[in-house]
């Protein structure tokens, strides 16, 4: 995300874009946002997702590949 307080480079998404992204319900990105496991800021009542989060979480989520058989 951006350095200190400057937003100014900063792309934030609706949830709605987030969703539709990530290819899943809008319901389940406000579950990451209000879990903390995806970053958001609040106006009012609406959310935004700065665009760098959404790739980090993204990374993070990725599956390599490999089972965890016992």
């Amino acid at each position: 995300m951006a350095d200190g307080n400057n937003f100014s480079d900063v792309q934030f998404l609706t949830v709605a874009e987030v969703a539709d992204l990530m290819r899943v319900s809008k319901m389940t990105v406000y579950r990451l946002v209000h879990a903390g496991d995806l970053p958001a800021v609040q106006f009012g009542r609406s959310y935004r997702v700065p665009e760098s989060a959404v790739e980090e979480f993204l990374q993070r989520a990725q599956v390599d590949g490999q089972s965890e058989s016992a």
